[in-house]
């Protein structure tokens, strides 16, 4: 046998405070592939001994997540190694489906189902061969792992094109549908296939299974935990069920529960055993009664199997427990409700071991079965060792009504066992010591049996030495998936900067004005199109240059002081008006707004200066003046007034002089004020169409009043300007004394 590696103190007790926090038992998985997973997430979080580790998961509970990501390798695709699935479609699922009963359903379990690929495939084989309808009706595919969030993913089917790629393109077309660069499994399918968490170390196996599929899951687990879960797949299978098997677990196959149906491909039977053997009648079915009839002075017999020291359960023939003894109750914890039940729903069915079995081998062959040295585990720590003896009930013609089922605590009798095994081992020893004479004979055997085991050793060793490198490259396969969808994040990543960089070219290229960002050196970053059409050159030509020693038209001197003042954080923004001279030689007024270049810091790592043209506004400004002191100047009058309320908010000094009156009397009167004998809902209605915008100005001849109560007559002109702020209205006024005067009426 192989020597088992010496433990590692530290490793040990973080698996025994991950199993106690989060129930998660890795104690069955092979030491050197969990030592690796476990220091590959130790890496990632920079921590180097396993204390350090555990004490990281004590502060962060969220690490469990990932620690179990990292440990279970999801490595699956569609028909993986295409060659066995081909064997299973073509030798396997006809034999299957030619000896399925039509009114029971075919069941298959997938163990170890990570993402889904693995059952998925299976309903696909199945579908082709029975057709999607029938296949709805007739299968049912049960697929479970310990990954929760595998689970999720798998419940969604939702695929990308890589991941489909080893799907036959018919079967692609057939069973998935296409969604936004996604591949979704096919839904009526999709709903035969029960997903769940199940550990198949420890929880029940499911039972009846047709076909179960389990591949490269043992290959990680001690020789030990494989003895443990080979029987529960056995247990699992239907007698004429098939066992598929990865490509790396011949060894583990070689067991007397299986036969090799095709080892190559590794798929096997099963072998019968004999307290397995499956028998007809109506165990387990049923609805739960009571015993029959009670017998004379039942409370006294009741009595003495209540004080008897033994367990006692009954279990009539349709599978009811009609009676539990109170040792029975103590030990095995069937409560008063439990009396009527169906003894299948009860833990002691199934634990320490399967007891339907023997049940129904006792109403065949109306015999007693007994089960020794049954290891029965209250706790963690207090184990039992049970000897179970199921006793038929006959009735006066012989048939059986119940059996009787007695439960003998042997565990004293088992602990004297074992030491009674050891005081006789060390007596052997000391007689094997005291025969010397026999030594050399011995020798010589123990020579020849160290070379068999030598012979044995070395095939265990090449063997875990297969296995490993099956878990190494299912390993490499995993971190090479990695690092392809880390490949596929920054290639997108890279593509939306570039659009982003794109984007803000074509922003700053196309704004009216020039925008140029230095860095803290004052060398130029960026150089848009408004900055090329006006100093004639071209960004490749400025790029990376000093923004000082440019040859243009812009006297780029008087920027120096007011650039440091804004990088040196003095001032956020500043402006500053400068003339230059553009490329074809035309003198242009420039505001030049300089502001910091801010990033997470908030400190100014650079300049952006932003150019305006303001030549033609400071002309329009200009001529706007001058063409205001021109109308203050002129001898025609022109008064402005409030549109609302017809009052003088400004007239000119033509207009003072003709009135009479100043510029602050003015104010405080209407146009009313100055023309007699007007009745304001008169002018009111002159005005309605010019302030409506029906027209653009309104002309009439009427009489004014000057302030010294002369009068001389007018032609009034009458503007609106509504888009003004506030609007006006504007009255240019001509005296018309020498034409002939259209007095008002009446």
């Amino acid at each position: 046998m192989v020597d088992k590696l010496p433990t590692d103190p530290d490793f040990e007790m973080l698996l025994q405070y991950i199993q106690e926090s989060r129930g998660l038992d890795f104690r069955g998985y092979k030491r050197t592939s969990l030592k690796r997973r476990i220091t590959l997430r130790m890496e990632a979080v920079g921590t180097e001994i396993f204390v350090a580790f555990q004490s990281h998961l004590e502060d962060e509970p969220g690490e469990f997540e990932s620690l179990l990501n990292t440990v279970l390798i999801n490595v699956t695709s569609f028909f993986r190694d295409a060659d066995a699935w081909d064997v299973l479609r073509s030798e396997v699922v006809p034999r299957l489906i030619a000896q399925a009963e039509p009114d029971k359903p075919i069941r298959i379990w997938s163990v170890g189902c990570a993402s889904g690929e693995e059952p998925y495939s299976i309903a696909m084989l199945f579908a082709d061969a029975l057709g999607v309808a029938e296949f709805c009706d007739r299968v049912k595919i049960y697929a479970t792992d310990l990954d929760e969030d595998a689970l999720k993913m798998a419940r969604l089917a939702t695929y990308s094109p890589r991941d489909v790629e080893s799907v036959p393109r018919e079967a692609l077309d057939k069973y998935f549908e296409r969604t936004n660069n996604h591949y979704v499994f096919e839904r009526e399918l999709r709903k035969c296939v029960i997903f769940g968490r199940h550990n198949v170390v420890h929880d029940a196996p499911i039972s009846r299974i047709d076909l179960l599929v389990c591949r490269n899951l043992l290959i990680y687990l001690e020789a030990e935990t494989q003895g443990i879960v080979l029987p529960r797949l056995h247990y699992a299978l239907n007698p004429e069920g098939f066992l598929f098997l990865g490509k790396a677990e011949t060894q583990l196959a070689r067991s007397p529960l299986f036969k090799a149906v095709e080892m190559k491909h590794r798929i096997f039977g099963k072998v019968a055993q004999e307290w397995r053997r499956p028998i007809g009648g109506g165990f387990g079915s049923g609805r739960a009664r009571r015993a029959e009839a009670p017998l004379p002075s039942v409370l006294l017999l009741e009595s003495v199997v209540n004080e008897a020291g033994t367990a006692l359960l009954v279990v009539d023939h349709s599978g009811i427990v009609v009676l539990a003894n109170t040792p029975a109750r103590a030990l095995l914890g069937v409560g008063e409700a439990d009396i009527g039940r169906p003894f299948q729903d009860l833990p002691i069915s199934y634990r320490p071991m399967e007891l339907r079995g023997p049940i129904e081998e006792v109403f065949r062959s109306r015999r007693a079965v007994r089960l020794e040295d049954q290891e029965y585990r209250l706790t963690q720590a207090d184990i039992l060792r049970l000897t179970i003896d199921a006793r038929p009930l006959a009735r006066p013609d012989g048939t059986v009504y119940a059996v009787l089922l007695c439960f003998a605590d042997m565990t004293r009798m088992h602990t004297l066992q074992l030491e009674l095994e050891t005081a006789q081992e060390n007596l052997e020893n000391s007689i094997e010591e005291l025969q010397s004479a026999n030594e050399e004979l011995e020798t010589t055997n123990e020579e020849l049996q160290s070379t068999n085991e030598e012979l044995e050793t070395t095939n265990e060793e090449l063997q875990s030495t297969n296995e490993e490198l099956e878990t190494l490259n299912e390993e490499a396969r995993s971190s090479n998936e990695e690092m392809e969808s880390v490949n596929e994040e920054l290639r997108i990543q890279a593509e939306q900067a570039s659009s982003y960089r794109l984007y803000l070219e074509s922003v700053l290229r196309s704004m009216n004005g020039g925008i140029i960002v230095l860095d803290q050196k004052h060398v130029i970053q960026s150089w848009n199109r408004w900055s090329e059409n006006n100093w004639g050159l071209r960004s490749d030509d400025v790029l990376g240059t000093s923004f000082e020693m440019l040859d243009i038209g812009l006297p780029v001197h008087l920027l120096r002081e007011a650039m440091a003042s804004v990088l040196t954080g003095r001032e956020e923004q500043r402006e500053q008006i400068v003339e230059g001279m553009d490329r074809r030689g035309r003198r242009i007024l420039c505001r030049v707004t300089i502001s910091g270049l801010i990033d997470e810091s908030a400190a100014p790592h650079g300049l952006v200066l932003v150019f305006q043209d303001i030549s033609d506004e400071r002309r329009r400004d200009e001529y706007g003046q001058y063409l205001g002191r021109v109308m203050g100047k002129a001898l025609n009058e022109i008064y402005f007034l409030d549109p609302a309320t017809l009052n003088f908010t400004l007239a000119n000094e033509g207009a003072r002089r003709k009135l009479g009156y100043s510029e602050q009397q003015l104010t405080l009167m209407t146009l009313l004020d100055v023309l007699p004998g007007v009745d304001a809902a008169e002018i009111r209605r002159l005005l309605g169409p010019l302030l409506s915008g029906e027209k653009a100005d309104i002309v009439f001849e009427t009489v004014i009043r000057a302030a010294d109560a002369s009068s001389y007559p007018a032609e009034i002109c009458m503007q609106y300007f509504a888009d003004e702020h506030p609007p006006i209205l504007a009255a240019i006024v001509h005296d018309t004394s020498e034409r002939q005067q259209l007095l008002p009426a009446g």
